[in-house]
């Protein structure tokens, strides 16, 4: 049982990271203002902040990697 909320909980810190991911890369990010619900809705941006925070992690792991380098965008 402990397993499988470990394993439901690294799922959900993915599917955040890759949100936080597409609104850095497009802008396009997840307008939680549609959620009527207050406190879902707080759910819901703390789920999102939980990804903003590991892209940011891994973000600043990559740039100051040695094994990445910055491709020119063409």
């Amino acid at each position: 049982m402990l397993g499988r909320l470990f394993h439901i909980a690294g799922d959900v810190v993915l599917v955040s990271t890759v949100l936080a991911g597409v609104k850095r890369s497009s802008g396009f990010a997840v307008d939680t203002e549609k959620i009527s619900d207050p406190t879902i809705r707080g759910v819901a941006d703390k789920f999102l902040g939980v990804g903003e925070t590991i892209f940011d992690m891994i973000q600043g792991t990559a740039v100051n990697s040695e094994y990445f380098k910055r491709n020119s965008r063409r």
